[in-house]
């Protein structure tokens, strides 16, 4: 699930791993898959984590990549100022403490004493300013998340003052919402070591790495919140799902987010096994190309919003594990909003468009293979269409060739899901204003500006939820995005590994999690 187009911020590549690597991993399950040791020095290797995830990070620079699969590790690397909880609350992290100006420009955040980097250097407010000063002026990944930063300076080793050009309600979960805008430090960033060894203060460190294979990560034992419980954690790159899911029943993997939604029911009732899922604040859509007729106009994307049927697509691709939703914002979140005007309905589908004058139409969508479940939904509402004489032709393309033809607007329709969303500025903003940098679907409607601007800098929380509530009232009606549902986290472990947590903003944290014996 990625952030939409080539220029759009905090996109998250599922990287493909090679076919030598599957091969290999292939052939561990057919061997046996017996437990490989993990060398950690005089650490036993039992005492491990050993992870599977799908892919291979790209690099570990947490500013500079785009890949989920190295978030997925870098998560246990590095530290944020701030944090969120399971509720998307922020919490402290590296600052203790925050407040705001009586003006609410100017953020002052108090960082805790004695945390070191893993190397041994202390770590200070300069580390703070050189982070946030290395996104904006090299234009990085996550530059876009910071844009409301006018100045940010060290008032002394443990206080970082921050300067906003606005009312800021989004700037914790800005600073803290992922590891895109993690603390590093200088000396390992400016000498380029960063994307393969990189160098935090989180829980565990970088020990080594075996390209195609898995990256190895050791406990910090002076981590600022307590030494992890585990010696360590490797994150093996496991392509098949089944791969994987045999792997973990072997006992040759303690933990796999690589499960195939279809058999989440069969793995649940595997007593050695313990598999749960949550409904993400992910969501998946699909957009019009409105600088194309008759794309723009908002009958004909309306009646298409009523042919599809959201039950069968979130069925047949997450096979009972999603959840419908008309608004992108997942009922779990305090910003969820209940709002669902498109029901199936052919009829209504088809007054729409004899009102529009359209008839006959053709409509290519564009899916990717690398998220087959863009190939799946692509079928279903093919289908659907084809009930009110829409013929559908789908193009699936390698995910580079599909971000090149949506940054280009060379496109009828697209399906894709984003990831990562905590505020609803989160949802909302870069997509659907009017100046918004993933905005490819060219929607323009002043009043949804004019709402996602205030938004943005209205600091009352209830005030806020109106504001976006009329927002997204707007978006949903207009069919900016036809929202189609949010998918589920579905992760699995073995029974001895115990104090793990599954999140729905996907974050993979293991520093409080144990092994105890078999």
């Amino acid at each position: 699930m990625t952030r939409s187009p080539a220029r759009a911020p905090r996109l998250r590549r599922l990287a493909q791993a090679t076919t030598a690597s599957a091969a290999v991993a292939i052939l561990a399950v057919i061997s046996g898959c017996s437990r490989q040791s993990v060398d950690l020095g005089t650490a036993d290797s039992d005492d491990v984590i050993v992870a599977s995830i799908s892919g291979e990070p790209d690099q570990l620079d947490p500013h500079s990549t785009t890949s989920y699969f190295a978030f997925e590790v870098l998560e246990n690397v590095y530290d944020t100022l701030v944090e969120p909880d399971e509720e998307f609350n922020m919490q402290p992290a590296l600052a203790e403490s925050w407040e705001v100006s009586d003006d609410e420009l100017t953020w002052t955040f108090h960082l805790r004493e004695g945390v070191t980097f893993h190397d041994g250097s202390d770590f200070t407010a300069d580390d703070v300013v050189y982070s946030y000063r290395r996104i904006i002026d090299g234009e990085l990944a996550n530059a876009w998340k910071l844009t409301m930063l006018t100045d940010v300076r060290a008032v002394d080793d443990h206080t970082v003052e921050i300067d906003v050009d606005a009312p800021s309600p989004t700037l914790l979960s800005a600073l803290g919402g992922f590891k895109g805008v993690a603390i590093v430090e200088e000396d390992n960033a400016e000498s380029g070591d960063i994307t393969t060894e990189p160098i935090g203060t989180g829980p565990f460190a970088v020990d080594s790495a075996r390209p195609g294979d898995s990256v190895t990560l050791k406990a910090n034992e002076d981590y600022w919140g307590g030494a992890p419980e585990v010696a360590g954690v490797q994150f093996r790159y496991i392509t098949e799902h089944n791969t994987a899911v045999a792997a973990l029943r072997s006992g040759e993997i303690d933990w796999t987010d690589s499960i195939p939604p279809q058999q989440f029911g069969t793995l649940d009732k595997d007593q050695s096994l313990h598999i749960e899922s949550v409904i993400s604040n992910d969501y998946w859509y699909v957009a019009m190309n409105e600088a194309k007729e008759p794309f723009d106009d908002p009958q004909v994307r309306q009646a298409i919003a009523y042919a599809v049927d959201r039950d069968s697509i979130a069925q047949a691709t997450g096979f009972g594990t999603s959840e419908v939703n008309q608004t992108a914002i997942p009922g779990s979140s305090p910003w969820a909003y209940n709002y669902a005007p498109f029901e199936r309905d052919t009829d209504k589908a088809q007054q729409l468009l004899d009102e529009a004058g359209v008839s006959d139409l053709s409509m290519e969508l564009m899916v990717t293979n690398e998220y087959p479940e863009t190939v799946t939904a692509a079928q279903v509402i093919a289908d659907n269409l084809s009930d009110v004489g829409i013929s559908v032709s789908i193009t699936t393309l390698d995910f580079g060739s599909w971000l090149d033809r949506q940054g280009q607007g060379d496109f009828d329709a697209l399906m894709l899901g984003w990831l990562g969303n905590i505020d609803p500025d989160d949802y909302y903003y870069a997509q659907h204003h009017s100046e918004g940098p993933s905005n490819s679907q060219g929607y323009s409607n002043p009043e949804v500006d004019k709402l996602l601007d205030a938004g943005r800098v209205e600091m009352d929380e209830g005030k806020r939820h109106e504001l976006y509530e009329q927002a997204a009232k707007h978006i949903v009606d207009d069919v900016s995005y036809l929202y189609l549902y949010n998918p589920a986290v579905i992760q699995a472990h073995t029974s001895r590994l115990e104090g793990y947590t599954i999140r729905s903003d996907r974050a993979v944290r293991f520093r409080d999690a144990k092994l105890t014996e078999d």
